[in-house]
């Protein structure tokens, strides 16, 4: 718009009287969104102080008053129906504004680093045949643009799409293929999926920051972050931008895919359970929060700092309720920190959510997860959760060590008994600890009978 056009505009605006009467809401309550369904959303906007604004309720016909306050601040509450639409908001002040083709279903925050990002533009498996089916009207993408700040924002630039080939091939691809699982097994119910995710980023500027300040451990581990030049490092600059602007949209749950840029940090663990809790306390609800764990990868001069957070996202799965978590190692290679099978990982994730959060029978979803050790002797009898039908990929395993009371690990012998694992080495007469897979590049070889490999795991 040129500058003669502008001016035109704003006077057009201050002559029809609406130039400061205008409501306004955020960007992401808008054409094409989807709310979640059976519930009490909450929709917030401004208009000027103490104006009329009646709003009208497509699915219900409710007509509801709405006063903003002296900062010209308003929310209501409105109950949900079942999945379904589409309907319409209507609001009426001085000026009359319609959200239209609003659907009721399942709304997730996509939220993490380069993995989620990662959409089919980029480069996945099968790129042009996935981009060409994805026609998927009742799934709805909207993407928060990547905007750093140093305060919390009440807004963010941003539309809903529906899902066409289009708008799929730039979209996370995890995001994406999560979503069409939720969708085949829920019958159609519609999806909503909000991706906010920044590659190359640490997941302590993801939460807020008067939060790290006040645990002692998140902030020490945050002061040892190294500033790079695609992005931000300082605790909570895209919380405050990427987040915080959707704190109070109700969510069915939300997924994660980061850890790569916290490689090196030994208290993972304890930083991804503080930013689960920040989130849930920012809403005011314990939603769900299912990750996927990152897989193998050869960064170099370091041997173990990938494993150490893989083992730290399983420490969370016992530390946090209402967790998740997808185990990829096996269809990632070592050598590309982007595994092109996002596919896999996205029905592995959408396939984990429909049964633990919609009790859709999905079969096994869990490979085997670590449960504890008995030591008779030279031998360890490992035992796991999920270990039904275990089994090595290889004619036997070279993944498992064991360590006596020294700390010192030697390779050990491994067999399977009763879908137990028992390890042994002639180096350690009296063991204490045992670990599997216990390096970066570590590929699983351990299976259960759902085809699902475990997690590198140090017994402790």
């Amino acid at each position: 718009m040129n500058k003669i056009s502008f001016y035109i505009s704003v006077l057009i605006l201050f002559a029809t009287g609406t130039a400061n009467a205008n409501v306004l809401l955020p960007s992401f309550f808008s054409d094409n969104m989807v709310l979640q369904r059976n519930s009490e959303v909450t929709i917030w906007g401004w208009a000027s102080p103490f104006e009329d604004v009646t709003l009208t309720v497509g699915w219900s016909g409710e007509k509801i008053e709405i006063k903003p306050d002296s900062q010209a601040y308003w929310q209501v509450k409105l109950k949900t129906p079942e999945a379904g639409g589409p309907y319409t908001l209507n609001f009426k002040g001085y000026n009359e504004l319609t959200i239209k083709n609003i659907m009721i279903g399942e709304v997730w925050l996509c939220s993490g680093q380069s993995n989620m990002e990662w959409s089919a533009s980029i480069g996945i498996d099968n790129s042009e045949a996935e981009i060409a089916k994805a026609n998927y009207p009742n799934i709805r993408f909207f993407t928060a643009p990547k905007v750093a700040g140093t305060s919390p924002q009440m807004n963010v630039v941003g539309n809903w799409q529906e899902c066409t080939p289009e708008t799929m091939k730039y979209f996370s691809a995890v995001a994406y293929f999560f979503g069409e699982r939720l969708q085949k097994d829920l019958k159609g119910v519609p999806i909503g999926l909000i991706n906010s995710s920044w590659g190359g980023t640490p997941a302590e500027i993801w939460m807020p920051e008067d939060y790290i300040a006040k645990d002692p451990v998140l902030a020490e581990a945050a002061s040892k972050l190294t500033p790079v030049a695609w992005g931000p490092t300082e605790p909570g600059r895209t919380y405050n931008t990427m987040i915080n602007p959707f704190v109070g949209f109700k969510l069915a749950g939300a997924i994660w895919y980061q850890g790569e840029s916290n490689v090196g940090s030994n208290v993972y663990d304890k930083t991804l359970a503080g930013l689960i809790k920040s989130w849930r306390k920012a809403w005011g609800d314990d939603f769900p929060f299912y990750f996927i764990q990152i897989a193998p990868f050869n960064y170099e001069n370091d041997t173990y700092g990938g494993v150490t957070i893989r083992n730290s996202q399983r420490k969370v799965l016992n530390e946090v309720p209402k967790t998740g978590m997808v185990v990829a190692g096996d269809v990632s290679p070592t050598d590309d920190i982007h595994p092109r099978d996002k596919r896999t990982v996205g029905e592995r994730l959408g396939n984990l959510v429909l049964k633990s959060q919609y009790g859709i029978n999905t079969g096994v979803v869990y490979g085997p997860l670590y449960k504890n050790i008995s030591i008779s002797k030279d031998k360890v009898t490992i035992s796991f959760d999920y270990a039904e039908g275990l089994h090595f990929s290889t004619k036997k395993s070279e993944l498992f060590e064991v360590a006596g009371k020294d700390g010192k690990f030697y390779p050990a012998t491994a067999t399977i008994k009763n879908n137990t694992v028992v390890v042994s080495s002639k180096k350690v007469k009296e063991p204490v600890t045992v670990r599997y897979a216990w390096y970066n590049t570590a590929k699983p070889d351990l299976f259960n009978g759902a085809g699902l490999p475990a997690s590198s795991f140090l017994s402790e």
